[in-house]
């Protein structure tokens, strides 16, 4: 149903990496021979999270990034907006349809605000999982209860 893209994914692995490290600067080096990603789009993906506001690099030879806040403030929303946007479920959020491209059943159409629920839901959900939950010595996100969490 939603996949994130292999950038989110990227983003998320080296963010945990970085929230790892309390306030150590990580390079992309580092952080590609720890997990095996592609530098030059891990590089890429650092360099967006630093322009939303979420990393903070340091240039030089012993640079490299750093968490631009704590870990319990930096949502999964946060990085998901930052590198991809607000995915759509169905194809009358598409752009295209919301630019005018048309939707024949949308006048009467039953299932546009049930998966509009759903997805403010996932919205919520991830807007109220930090990337301290995904840090593996911090509390886990339940499924249950919107930002409801559960300690280890």
């Amino acid at each position: 149903m939603l996949q994130l893209t292999k950038r989110t994914e990227y983003g998320l692995l080296a963010l945990v990496h970085l929230a790892d490290r309390e306030g150590a600067v990580a390079s992309v080096r580092e952080i590609c021979e720890r997990y095996p990603l592609p530098k030059r789009t891990v590089a890429e993906v650092l360099k967006d999270l630093q322009h939303a506001g979420l990393v903070d690099s340091t240039r030089g030879s012993s640079g490299g990034y750093t968490l631009a806040r704590a870990p319990e403030q930096v949502t999964l929303g946060d990085v998901v907006r930052a590198l991809e946007g607000a995915p759509p479920l169905t194809t009358c959020e598409s752009p295209i349809v919301l630019k005018g491209g048309g939707c024949e059943v949308q006048p009467m159409c039953p299932i546009k605000s049930p998966i509009q629920r759903v997805r403010e839901r996932l919205w919520q959900m991830l807007e109220h999982t930090t990337l301290r939950s995904l840090v593996s010595s911090g509390p886990h996100v339940s499924l249950g209860a919107p930002g409801a969490v559960e300690s280890n």
